[in-house]
C-alpha cells in the first residue's frame, strides 16, 4: 500500500465535477461502500457503490459493462478507482454518478474510510438538475456544448418552445432511466426499427412499432402507440443517432415483446419530443453478446441470444399458414457454420426471407434469435431481432480468417436431435450418469422413458446390417421392399422408387471405465460416427468391402458424449431395456479438463 494513499485522493472533486468543472476530468476517489442492487427477475445484474472524496461521498451506480470489477473481486470496500467515464445527473434532489468506466488503482492498495465525509447533498433552489459527462472521447459532450439545430421540416417539436432550447443540457444514459427520473434526454442510436403492426379485439383496434434503441451504457425498448406510430414512425431510421426528450413514459419491459437487457422500456407521448442529432458518430452500433453455435446445446429453449456465423446454405422461400391466426407467413430457412465445427438452422421471417440475397460463405451477425429444441436445436430470428452481413468486428475477423484457413473444409456436426445438456421436451434436464449408474439406478425399467447422458467409447460396432434401405420421399424415411423388376416399393406412399436411400440403424458397444452398454443408433448420429453416409458406406462396402471394414476399424475407440433414453422393449416375448441415442457430440477435451479442473476442487485438498 502507497505510505500515504489520502495524498493522491482528489479532495474536493465530487463537488467539482456536479458544479460542471471540467478541469477535475478523472477524479480519483474511495470506494466506501459496494452493495448488489435487487433488480427485476431475469433482469440484468447491477451494483450499487459509494464513492468519497474525503470531504463527501456521493451515491453512485455501475453500468453493467463495468460489473466485471466487481466479480474479479477488484472494487471492493476501501480501495482507490479513477473514474474514466461517468455520468452525473440529480434524482428527487439527490445526487447520484452513473459510472461507465474505471481504473482500480491497485498500487494505492486499500484502508479504511478516510476522513469523516459528508453527503454531496442538492440545494433547495436547484430546480434544474445539472448534469455532466466526462469522457476522453467526448461521448455525450459537455454542458457548454450547444445543442444540435431542430429539423424543423420533418421532425416534431415540442409546442411552444424554441430550437434553442436547453433540452439537450440533461442528457442521460440509458443505464439510468427508471420510473422516477424526469426532465431527461438521451442520446442514442436507432438499432432497429419494426414493421407496423396492427390489432382488432373487443376493446377496440390500433397499431403500434417499436425501435431499439442503444448508448454506450445500455439498450432500451421504445414504443410507439396510434397517433405517435404515424408521427415517429417515418423519424426513427436505423442506423441513424437520436435525441428522445421526456415527457416519455418509462414502465417495466414487458419480456415476452423484448429481448433487451433492460428491466424497463418506454412508451412515446403525445409531447415526446425526437430530434435527429447532427453528430452521428460517438454511439455505438449495435452490441453483441454471443452465444457460439456449439454452445446451444446447453442453452434453454425459449432463451433469446446472439449468434455470429458462416453462412453455408441459403433454401429456397416458402409459405406456411398460422394455426392461430389463419394468415400466411414467408419464411427462409440458412445454415450457419463456426469454429466450434457444428452447424445449425436458422430461419429468418416475412420481408427479411424473401428480400434475402446474401451470398454464401458470408458472415452475418444476428441479434436476437430464439432458441427452439425443434429437431434437437435451431434458431430463428425475431422480429425485434436484426442481422449484420460481414459486420467490422473482431469476432467476424477471426471467424472469416478461420474459415478461409480450414473451415471451408471441415466436416460440421449438426444440431439435429441433439440438445446439450437439455432434453428435447422443453427444457428437461439430462444428467450425466457412467454407464454402472445407468444399471445400478434401473433407468428404463419402469413404464416411463428414462433420459441420460454418458460419455462413452465406441468399442464395437455390428456391421452385419448396419443399414436398412429407405424411402426417397420427402419426410418418410420408411423401409422399401425389392421387387423382382428391381424397383423399390414403399408402402406408406405407395410409391416405387428406382433405388432406396439407404439409412443408418446401428448397433454399437460403448464402455467407460465402470462398464459396457450396447446402444442403438439412427442415421443423424450414424453420420457423425461413421464419418459418411449410409448410402456411401453401402456402395464402398459392395465395391471394396476390406475398405469399408477399415472404415468400422476407424471409427471405433473414439469416445462420444451420447445423449440417450432407456426404455423397456418387448423382444421375442421378453422384455428388455431399449438404449437409444438421441444425439451424440465428439468430446470436448477443453470443456472435460476445465470440468475434471472444478471437480478436483471440490475436494479442497489444500
Amino acid at each position: 500500500m502507497a505510505d500515504n494513499p489520502a495524498s493522491h485522493v482528489d479532495q474536493g472533486s465530487l463537488k467539482a465535477v456536479f458544479d460542471g468543472n471540467q478541469t477535475v476530468a478523472n477524479p480519483v476517489l474511495q470506494c466506501v461502500q459496494v452493495k448488489p442492487l435487487a433488480g427485476g427477475q431475469g433482469g440484468p445484474e447491477r451494483f450499487r457503490v459509494v464513492f468519497s472524496d474525503i470531504s463527501n461521498f456521493v451515491q453512485s451506480m455501475l453500468a453493467t459493462q463495468v460489473n466485471h470489477v466487481v466479480h474479479e473481486g477488484k472494487l471492493r470496500k476501501g480501495v482507490f478507482v479513477r473514474l474514466k467515464s461517468f455520468q452525473t445527473n440529480t434524482v428527487k434532489n439527490k445526487k447520484i454518478i452513473i459510472v461507465l468506466d474505471l481504473e482500480v488503482l491497485e498500487e494505492l492498495g486499500e484502508c479504511e474510510k478516510i476522513g469523516v465525509p459528508q453527503p454531496l447533498e442538492s440545494k433547495a433552489d436547484d430546480v434544474q438538475p445539472q448534469s455532466t459527462t466526462i469522457h476522453t472521447g467526448g461521448f455525450y459532450g459537455s454542458n457548454g456544448q450547444a445543442a444540435p439545430p431542430q429539423q424543423q421540416q420533418s421532425l416534431p417539436s415540442r409546442t411552444n418552445q424554441s430550437s434553442s432550447s436547453t433540452a439537450h443540457a440533461n442528457i442521460y444514459p440509458i443505464e439510468a432511466l427508471s420510473p422516477y427520473a424526469h426532465k431527461w434526454t438521451i442520446k442514442a442510436r436507432c438499432t432497429n426499427k419494426s414493421d407496423i403492426k396492427t390489432w382488432h379485439n373487443k376493446n377496440g383496434e390500433g397499431k403500434l412499432f417499436s425501435v431499439n434503441l442503444l448508448d454506450e451504457s445500455g439498450e432500451i425498448r421504445g414504443t410507439g402507440f396510434n397517433d405517435q406510430c404515424d408521427a415517429l414512425y417515418e423519424v426513427f431510421q436505423e442506423g441513424g443517432v437520436y435525441y428522445i426528450t421526456s415527457p416519455c413514459r418509462v414502465q417495466m419491459a414487458k419480456k415476452q415483446f423484448t429481448n433487451l437487457n433492460n428491466d424497463y422500456e418506454l412508451t412515446f407521448e403525445r409531447d415526446t419530443v425526437v430530434e435527429k442529432a447532427e453528430e452521428q458518430n460517438g454511439v455505438p452500433q449495435v452490441r453483441f453478446n454471443f452465444t457460439s453455435v456449439g454452445d446451444l446445446q446447453s442453452v434453454e429453449k425459449d432463451t433469446t441470444i446472439d449468434t455470429i456465423g458462416i453462412l453455408k446454405e441459403v433454401g429456397e422461400t416458402s409459405q406456411i399458414v398460422s394455426k392461430t391466426t389463419s394468415k400466411p407467413y414467408d419464411k427462409r430457412e440458412l445454415t450457419l457454420v463456426d469454429n466450434s465445427n457444428f452447424s445449425v438452422r436458422l430461419t429468418i421471417w416475412g420481408n427479411s426471407a424473401t428480400t434475402f440475397d446474401v451470398q454464401p460463405e458470408s458472415v452475418i451477425a444476428f441479434k436476437g434469435v430464439k432458441v427452439s429444441d425443434f429437431g434437437g436445436r435451431s434458431l430463428s430470428l425475431l422480429s425485434s431481432g436484426s442481422m449484420t452481413v460481414d459486420p467490422d468486428i473482431d469476432e467476424a475477423h477471426k471467424l472469416k480468417g478461420w474459415y478461409d484457413a480450414q473451415g471451408r473444409t471441415d466436416t460440421f456436426s449438426s444440431h439435429a436431435n441433439m440438445g446439450g445438456s437439455m432434453g428435447a421436451a422443453g427444457g428437461r434436464m439430462d444428467p450425466l450418469k457412467t454407464i454402472l449408474q445407468v444399471k445400478e439406478e434401473n433407468l428404463g425399467m419402469t413404464e416411463n422413458t428414462d433420459y441420460f447422458t454418458t460419455k462413452a467409447t465406441i468399442i464395437y460396432i455390428k456391421q452385419e446390417s448396419f443399414a436398412y434401405p429407405a424411402c426417397l420421399s420427402a419426410d418418410c424415411n420408411k423401409k422399401v421392399i425389392q421387387l423382382d423388376d428391381g424397383g423399390w416399393r414403399c408402402e406408406k406412399c405407395d410409391r416405387t422408387h428406382p433405388k432406396p436411400e439407404y439409412r443408418y440403424i446401428m448397433a454399437v458397444n460403448a464402455c467407460d471405465h465402470t462398464g459396457q452398454l450396447y446402444l442403438n443408433c439412427f442415421d443423424d448420429v450414424g453420420r457423425l460416427v461413421m464419418g459418411m453416409s449410409a448410402d456411401q458406406l453401402m456402395e464402398m462396402k459392395e465395391n471394396d468391402e476390406k475398405a469399408a471394414g477399415d472404415v468400422f476399424q476407424e471409427a471405433m475407440c473414439k469416445t462420444w458424449v451420447f445423449k440417450c433414453r432407456a426404455k423397456m422393449d418387448n423382444f421375442q416375448d421378453q422384455q428388455r431395456v431399449r438404449y437409444q441415442v438421441s444425439g451424440a457430440s465428439p468430446l470436448n477435451y477443453s470443456a472435460e479438463c476445465n470440468k475434471l479442473s472444478e471437480m478436483i476442487k471440490m475436494y479442497n485438498m489444500d
